[in-house]
C-alpha cells in the first residue's frame, strides 16, 4: 500500500472525450492506494481462502436474458479476438466474442490458463468480484475522484501520468496497442496483451501501472460528464441524452448486449437530492444505466492494452468509460485502497498468513 495525502486537484479534460469535461476541481482525503492492481497470485489466494466463485462462472438466470437461446446461456466471458484484417470500427462485436468457459483462471475461454502469468493483472473479474476480493482483503475499491487522484501522480492538469508528451524521448510508457487496431498488435515492450505488474515506469507517486495494461473499476456511478457528478438522476438523463458524440466500445459492451439480451428500460428516476442515502444510491445506479439497460454502470479509469490512438486514447489519468456491473472481460482488472483509519493487517477470518503476505 502507498500512503498519499490526499489535497485538491484539477479533475478531467476538455481535450479529448466529452465525458471527461468539464475540467473542473475536487477535494479528497488521504487514503492508501495498492501500488498496482491486483494480481493473479492475489486472486488465487482470495479463491483459495473463500472458495469463491466469480459471476463468470455462474450460471446464467434465462430471466435476465429473454430471447436468448437456452443453450447460449452458459457461464462464460467477453474475450478480445483480433480481427483478420482492417474493419470499420464502429461495430464492436468484430473483435469481441462472448467465450463459455472464459474465467479469471482461463481468461480467454478452455484451454488457456493463468501459469507462469501469476505477475499479471487478475482480468475477468466483474464489479461485484472486485468488491467482494476488497472486502476479504479489508479493503475499498477507488471512488473515480481517488483514482484519477492517485493517477495523476501530483502533476495536476497533465495530459498524461507523466506529463503532456507522448513518448519523452521516444520512450513508451504505458502499455497500450502497438500497431493497427483491431488486427495488428506488435506488442508493448514485447507484451501482447497484459504485462506483469510493475514492466512500465512507475508514476510521480510510485503507483505502477495506472495507465495501460488493463482497465480499472472504481465504486462511482457513471455519469454523462462532470457537469451531472452528484446531481439529480433527472439531470443525469438529460445530459445522457444530450450526448451525440458517440463514444467508442474500446473497452467493452455489457455481458447482456454482448449476448443480445433485450432488459426493460426503468422507469424515469426522481431527482436524488433530499432521498435518503439507500434510496440515492438506487436513483443513481438506475441513471448511469446505458439506454434500454436496467444494469447500472460504473466508471472504468486508466486504459488497457487495448486502448489503440486510432480508436481509443484513454491511457490517460483523466480518461474514463462507463461498465456494465455484470461484465467480466479480459482486459478489466482493479486496485483497493484503504481509508482512515487505517487496518495493520486484515483481520477476516480464514485469512492465511501466506495470503495476507500476498496483499503486500
Amino acid at each position: 500500500m502507498v500512503p498519499l495525502p490526499g489535497g485538491t486537484y484539477r479533475r478531467g479534460s476538455t481535450e479529448f472525450y466529452p465525458d471527461e469535461a468539464p475540467v473542473h476541481e475536487v477535494t479528497v482525503g488521504p487514503f492508501e492506494i495498492e501500488q498496482h492492481p491486483v494480481t493473479n497470485a492475489q486472486f488465487a489466494a482470495f479463491v483459495d481462502a473463500t472458495g469463491y466463485v466469480t459471476v463468470a462462472e455462474r450460471p446464467l438466470d434465462p430471466a435476465d436474458y429473454p430471447g436468448v437461446a437456452v443453450e447460449d446461456l452458459q457461464p462464460g466471458a467477453l474475450v478480445f479476438t483480433p480481427t483478420a484484417g482492417p474493419v470499420n470500427l464502429s461495430d464492436w462485436r468484430q473483435w469481441w466474442r462472448w467465450q463459455p468457459g472464459a474465467r479469471w483462471s482461463a481468461p480467454h475461454g478452455p484451454g488457456s490458463s493463468i501459469e507462469g502469468r501469476e505477475d499479471h493483472p487478475v482480468v475477468q473479474v466483474s464489479y461485484e468480484d472486485a468488491q467482494a476480493y476488497a472486502a476479504w482483503a479489508g479493503r475499498s475499491l477507488p471512488t473515480e475522484a481517488e483514482w484519477e487522484y492517485a493517477g495523476r501522480g501530483g502533476l495536476d492538469g497533465a495530459r498524461f501520468a507523466w506529463g503532456d508528451e507522448y513518448q519523452p524521448d521516444g520512450e513508451l510508457l504505458a502499455n497500450h496497442w502497438q500497431g493497427s487496431f483491431p488486427y495488428r498488435n506488435t506488442g508493448a515492450r514485447g507484451w501482447v496483451g497484459t504485462s506483469p505488474v510493475g514492466t512500465f515506469p512507475a508514476n510521480g507517486f510510485g503507483l505502477a501501472d495506472m495507465t495501460g495494461n488493463v482497465w480499472e473499476w472504481t465504486s462511482s456511478f457513471y455519469t454523462p460528464n462532470h457537469a451531472v457528478d452528484a446531481r439529480t438522476a433527472e439531470e443525469v438523463a438529460a445530459a445522457r441524452d444530450a450526448l451525440t458524440i458517440e463514444m467508442p466500445a474500446c473497452c467493452a459492451p455489457s455481458t447482456g448486449a454482448a449476448m443480445a439480451a433485450a432488459h426493460p428500460a426503468p422507469h424515469d428516476p426522481l431527482g436524488a437530492a433530499g432521498l435518503d442515502e439507500d434510496t440515492a444510491t438506487d436513483v443513481r445506479a438506475a441513471a448511469s444505466a446505458e439506454p434500454g439497460s436496467a444494469i447500472p454502470r460504473r466508471v472504468l479509469k486508466g486504459g488497457s492494452h487495448l486502448c489503440a490512438p486510432e480508436y481509443c486514447l484513454r491511457y490517460r489519468p483523466a480518461a474514463r468509460s462507463p461498465q456494465a456491473v455484470d461484465t467480466a472481460t479480459s482486459h478489466i482488472g482493479f486496485r483497493c485502497v484503504v481509508r482512515p483509519p487505517v487496518a495493520v493487517a486484515p483481520s477476516t477470518p480464514g485469512m492465511p498468513a501466506s495470503a495476507r503476505n500476498l496483499l503486500g
